[in-house]
């Protein structure tokens, strides 16, 4: 049954805090295995405080898991979402949240779709309510477009989201509220296992309201870190990440170059294992690789930064590992700006993508491949920039430790790494196969090269 005052232990003593439960509902788990860490964490600092995430990528395969999802924000006294902006998954959820929000202490909505951003109720700031210096601050992190003008960059709106708690620091009132929200959105884009234990203490410490109010103040609440927006990584690189693309290892007589995008969330989460196979298997084919990544799902200041010197590109070929466009990433796209990058570097550019919304066993046993979203966000919106070869590379296990049945390896994944990024071992090297022949190909004369066209009429 559930407590909803002050615990006195016997013998007297400070009174335990009532229970919290605090969810999250996100677009996937790539957060999964950093937030098993806080949750370790804070099962010792601060028992009585119960931290849930809920993947809106497992709900089309599983209604369990959608119903514990709804289950959680019926319960929950402090709801988080961030990057809902399937609609389907909005559609989902959306009513219960509704239904909970005037009822649960605070719900905070981030990097999500306008529908699911105006339910953020934290103290005195109400989005569902009009005001214009909100919206203004909203748009202008986000980024304005001018006919013919290119959307801001990564770098320019981190930038500004670190400013700005700063600046509302000193204005009182629901000034104070709105910074908060603003700070909430830098712990999560920079989602360390420290900024994400800081997102979760810094709500409660916060926001905890009635009987669990006797929450604030017992809780160490850090200011979020700062990481590098921009940067590279390496399994091998001491600290794995680095501001120098000479500092990465590579081979003796390197054959060729590639330039890996990656998301920078899950090197700051220390979720790499995908990103750690395609590093091993273009290497072992004797290629140089530059793993970059940039901040936010704007790839152009890490291909300006690494791949670019001196206005000509210094990789053979370019591979997406982020199954998102260029620019934008999935919930919008900047084909254009895309496209002026991509033409400046003028070499192959592969969009890979690893499995967001099914696990590598249902992918693996299924003879439908991809879902229909999948094929929308991760090939169809890549492929409008001018990404070819859409390959998956990697995923997630369902945890059953029972074979795969995507080819006739048969991987096992280890039943206590289901919330972690594994490669897909022979998905990896077919990908890199490709990569080392394109990079062959492209140091052949013109007149040495075949050029096979295939008509589709349907």
């Amino acid at each position: 049954m559930r407590v909803d005052g002050p615990d006195t232990p016997a013998g007297g003593g400070t009174p335990r805090p009532a229970p919290l439960r605090l969810a999250i509902i996100t677009l996937d788990r790539h957060f999964g295995a950093a937030l098993d860490r806080v949750q370790r964490r804070l099962a010792e600092e601060a028992p009585g405080l119960q931290v849930t995430l809920h993947a809106a990528t497992d709900w089309a395969e599983s209604p369990e898991a959608l119903g514990a999802a709804k289950a959680a924000v019926a319960e929950a006294d402090i709801v988080l979402c961030a990057m809902l902006f399937v609609d389907e998954h909005i559609r989902a959820i959306l009513p219960d949240l509704q239904a909970r929000r005037a009822r649960c202490d605070a719900m905070v909505a981030i990097v999500s779709a306008p529908e699911i951003t105006k339910l953020t109720r934290i103290g005195r700031l109400d989005m569902g309510k009009p005001d214009k210096g909100v919206v203004a601050l909203l748009k202008k992190l986000r980024g304005k477009r001018g006919p013919g003008q290119s959307s801001s960059s990564g770098a320019g709106q981190m930038a500004m989201l670190r400013r700005i708690p700063k600046i509302l620091r000193f204005i009182p009132g629901t000034a104070q509220d709105l910074r908060s929200y603003f700070e909430a959105m830098q712990y999560w884009l920079s989602g360390s296992d420290e900024n994400l234990a800081g997102l979760v203490t810094m709500l409660v410490d916060r926001y905890a309201e009635g009987p669990r109010a006797c929450w604030r103040g017992r809780l160490q609440v850090s200011p979020p870190l700062d990481y590098p927006e921009t940067g590279v990584y390496h399994p091998r690189l001491e600290g794995r990440t680095g501001e120098d693309a000479d500092s990465l290892p590579q081979p003796d007589a390197a054959c060729g170059t590639v330039g890996l995008v990656i998301l920078r969330s899950y090197v700051l989460a220390r979720d790499t294992g995908h990103y750690d196979g395609v590093i091993e298997a273009l290497e072992a084919r004797g290629l140089r690789v530059i793993p970059a990544f940039a901040a936010g799902l704007d790839a152009r200041e890490a291909i300006d930064r690494f791949f670019i010197k001196d206005g000509q590109a210094i990789v053979d070929t370019v591979i997406s590992l982020t199954g998102f466009s260029l620019v934008g990433g999935p919930a919008y796209n900047d084909a254009a700006a895309a496209e002026t990058v991509l033409a400046q570097l003028d070499v192959p550019y592969i969009g890979a993508h690893a499995l967001e919304f099914q696990s590598l066993e249902q992918w693996g046993g299924s003879a439908r491949g991809l879902q229909p979203v999948e094929n929308t966000i991760m090939v169809a919106i890549p492929e409008l920039d001018g990404a070819t070869n859409p390959i998956v590379f990697g995923g997630r296990s369902d945890g059953a430790g029972l074979p795969c049945q995507g080819c006739d390896r048969h991987c096992i994944f280890e039943p206590g790494t289901a919330r972690e990024m594994h490669a897909c071992l022979e998905r990896s090297e077919r990908l890199a196969e490709r990569t080392a022949r394109l990079v062959r190909l492209r140091a052949r004369a013109a007149a040495e090269r075949k050029l096979a066209i295939v008509l589709f009429n349907f």
